[in-house]
């Protein structure tokens, strides 16, 4: 990736990293949050459910980024 001038652009080689780390957060938000999950209360079920979505979702877009840099090279 860059601009047009040829120079790098400043998120390169940022993107994956922090996004890893974001999915590392949200997988274990989601494994400390889990007895709520399964203490029977549809209610709190959901904080980690989300947490589980969020770490998906951070996996599906770096994935979906690494594939794109790899195009791009």
């Amino acid at each position: 990736m860059s601009d047009e001038s040829g120079r790098p652009t400043a998120t390169d080689g940022y993107i994956e990293p922090i996004v890893g780390l974001l999915g590392l957060s949200f997988a274990l938000m989601a494994g400390i949050t889990a007895p709520r999950l399964l203490s029977g209360d549809p209610a709190e079920a959901v904080l980690p459910i989300a947490f589980a979505v969020g770490s998906l979702a951070t996996i599906w877009f770096r994935r979906q980024y690494a594939a794109a840099a790899r195009d791009g090279e």
